[in-house]
């Protein structure tokens, strides 16, 4: 069976250089032209209109459409390559790994799925050495058919609740007291490394404002660690006194 895609610029009658203006203008007539309510007796009527619908959404959708013309140049590179009996001997992969796997390292197995390989999934073992920034890109030698290839992974990381990440910076919450909040000091919290990290409060310090913490992010690819952002939260301290 075939890995090509479909090609929706055909399914419209345009090509891949046409503009969004040509495609809404196609998929209209077209649309009018094969709708089932003027095709009563034509079987292949619905289907047809299904084709044109999902053609129109990926192709007028600017996200979807880069996505698409990606994907179409990557089915057709794998077709030709399986007609003449070779498979793709590069491959791309990410992936995500837990923060403190970017500090301490880490050890796992990647399984990588070709479409083009006959013997179905590949499992690589990786080696994430310590301080490992974020993004960071390992090639590993392929095996078997694809030998003399090579699968290149981009090590991601693994969404949590307590820190977001953007690069090697990281984003969190704190939590402290409304009297904390009104005469300053210093709050202790975990850090992403596994550490206790102390965060200095000021004086007066708004509900919803940011300290930077130099240096305590997640690794940065020419070394160093990038910045840990804290953002304050706090609840007013409510006091209720009897009526009398």
């Amino acid at each position: 069976m075939s890995s090509e895609l479909p090609n929706l610029y055909a399914t419209l009658g345009l090509d891949r250089r046409c503009t969004l203006a040509q495609i809404r203008t196609a998929y209209r007539l077209l649309a009018k032209q094969h709708h089932p309510d003027r095709n009563p007796e034509a079987t292949e009527a619905l289907a047809r209109t299904q084709e044109l619908n999902a053609a129109y959404e990926t192709l007028s959708d600017p996200s979807r459409r880069r996505v698409y013309n990606r994907d179409l140049d990557a089915s057709k590179e794998i077709s030709s390559t399986r007609g003449t009996r070779r498979i793709e001997r590069n491959i791309s992969q990410d992936v995500h790994l837990p923060i403190d796997a970017f500090f301490r390292g880490t050890a796992l197995e990647v399984h990588v799925k070709d479409p083009a390989n006959p013997n179905g999934t590949e499992t690589y073992r990786l080696d994430v050495p310590p301080a490992t920034a974020p993004g960071a890109r390992f090639r590993l030698p392929r095996r078997g058919p694809s030998e003399g290839g090579i699968v290149l992974i981009r090590v991601k990381v693994l969404p949590g609740f307590r820190f977001k990440t953007r690069g090697s910076d990281l984003r969190c919450d704190l939590r402290i007291s409304a009297q904390r909040a009104t005469q300053g000091g210093s709050e202790m919290m975990q850090g992403p490394a596994g550490t206790q990290v102390r965060v200095p409060i000021p004086p007066h310090v708004s509900r919803g404002e940011a300290l930077c913490l130099r240096g305590e992010g997640l690794p940065k690819p020419r070394g160093g660690r990038g910045d840990l952002l804290v953002r304050i939260t706090y609840r007013p301290e409510v006091r209720v006194s009897r009526c009398r």
